[in-house]
């Protein structure tokens, strides 16, 4: 078996790849070009479309993250490869973590203190009950279901979006257009965890932001392109035009890294961290990368990623 890693941290994953399968063969993408062809998989994340056009025998893609979107657009994808990606791996501890910080930033108004302590002012601002701060979460996948369960588990009532029904105990579960609709119309804190695809480009436009009720924030660590940036602005509004949202924590973004002349970076009422909320645990995807090894060498049945879908 000859798999042939990419990505930034590489040498550590050859190495232990290599601890764990020692009849293997594994190089990294600096290898030479004709050490590396002939690989049976690719363990790869943002890898150059040459890696790519160059195998010719693949048994199967190992996505070394949980966004696909990259991949798919990569040319030179073979057709006829099955693709997996690693599911939660870890990641969905950390996503949480993120989320949390964000509705308790806005639930306990910590961006008002931030205003107060700028003025000198002293004004203690009143906590309301979680239940009274209902929490949206579009996406409930590996990673979206996680983060979700551990809302609920935190005290606040959740709501969870899908394009198909999903059944998560605790969780106030929507799908499709009107379910979309429903739940915008009732959350507190909305958050995006959705993959990239053309049917969620600009899920969040301004006629959904608009359906959001007066005061709600929203947490993306999903994709930047799930929401119109342009029309977040607006619905954040300025000094001159207040808008109906409270603010954002956005941790990607259309561009990045975001350029420096981006309005969002001054926006007083946006938090801006750079793609950091649930980093690959390497341990964790090592143990998932090795297991899909196995899986694809024994021929067991995998849930792969259909390329029309997107996910």
């Amino acid at each position: 078996m000859k798999i042939v890693v990419h990505i930034d941290e590489a040498e550590q994953w050859q190495a232990a790849l290599a601890k764990a399968l020692p009849h293997a063969t594994v190089l990294t993408s600096e290898a030479p070009a004709d050490e590396r062809k002939g690989a049976d998989y690719l363990a790869i994340w943002k890898a150059p479309a040459h890696l790519l056009q160059e195998q010719t025998q693949l048994k199967g893609i190992i996505n070394l993250g949980a966004g696909v979107d990259y991949l798919l657009k990569t040319p030179g994808l073979p057709s006829d490869v099955p693709i997996v990606k690693l599911r939660d791996a870890g990641m969905g501890e950390l996503m949480a973590d993120y989320v949390l910080y964000g509705v308790l930033h806005f639930y306990r108004s910590m961006d008002r203190y931030a205003t107060q302590q700028h003025n000198a002012t002293w004004q203690p601002q009143e906590v309301v009950e979680k239940s009274q701060w209902p929490v949206g979460v579009l996406g409930l996948g590996a990673i979206g279901s996680f983060v979700a369960s551990a809302l609920q588990q935190a005290g606040f009532p959740v709501l969870g979006w899908s394009r198909s029904p999903k059944q998560i105990s605790g969780v106030d579960c929507f799908h499709g257009d009107d379910g979309l609709t429903e739940l915008l119309g009732q959350v507190q804190s909305l958050i995006t965890i959705l993959p990239d695809t053309a049917a969620t480009h600009h899920i969040l436009n301004a006629e959904r932001l608009s359906q959001l009720p007066q005061g709600a924030s929203v947490i993306n660590p999903g994709r930047g392109s799930l929401i119109d940036e342009q029309a977040l602005l607006e619905a954040l509004g300025s000094g001159h035009q207040p808008g109906h949202l409270r603010g954002a924590l956005l941790d990607v973004f259309q561009e990045e890294p975001l350029p420096t002349d981006n309005p969002l970076w001054q926006h007083p009422k946006v938090i801006i961290t750079p793609h950091m909320a649930a980093p690959t645990p390497l341990n964790d995807a090592i143990d998932q990368v090795i297991a899909y090894l196995h899986a694809f060498e024994s021929g067991e049945k995998l849930s792969t990623i259909n390329p029309e879908a997107g996910y």
